[in-house]
């Protein structure tokens, strides 16, 4: 079951963001850059370690003390059908005081930003700091649609993009809440 939003310019769906074929799928990195759990930790082990050895020269080169929350850097896809990764980190729910909405937003419109600058069509993206970060789902889902809406209100060069959920009841709590 697929939802469609924006003029079919989104698609939400269920199913595993490493399956993703789009140009680019998003990470919902931790700051280090180095793997983690959950979507990051997957990200990390289908794609390889050349994803691995992009991101340590990101936090030798760019980002010595780790990405900053709402920031997004790319690297290759790695062994993953996505040509590339665009790693972005999410805000850590309740540690951020009234920034929380804006960081969780920025990482959304960074990573955009990043896909338009390399000039891709397609992005997939997991929901951002849900998981591991704690975000509450219905206010990420307002957050994040929010975000994406006003991308495409400017002219862009990415034509798509999945918002892709690891289960249904995540799916459609996205669904009852977004604000495209």
């Amino acid at each position: 079951m697929n939802w469609y939003f924006l003029e079919n310019k989104v698609e939400v769906k269920i199913g595993n963001i490493t399956a993703e074929t789009t140009d680019a799928i998003v990470n919902a990195a931790n700051s280090t850059l180095l793997g983690g759990g959950g979507v990051d930790g997957a990200i990390h082990s289908k794609g390889g370690k050349q994803i691995l050895e992009e991101c340590r020269k990101i936090r030798e080169t760019e980002y010595p003390k780790g990405l900053p929350t709402g920031k997004a850097v790319i690297t290759g896809g790695g062994d993953l059908p996505a040509r590339f990764v665009i790693h972005t980190v999410g805000p850590v729910y309740g540690m951020n005081g009234d920034l929380e909405e804006k960081l969780l937003a920025d990482s959304y419109t960074n990573s955009l930003l990043i896909a338009v600058q390399n000039n891709l069509k397609t992005v997939a993206f997991p929901s951002i700091s849900t998981g591991a970060f704690h975000f509450p789902k219905y206010r990420a889902a307002r957050v994040s649609s929010r975000a994406i809406r006003a991308f495409f209100s400017e002219k862009t060069s990415v034509e798509k993009i999945n918002l892709v959920f690891f289960s249904k009841k995540d799916a459609e709590i996205f669904v009852k809440h977004q604000e495209f």
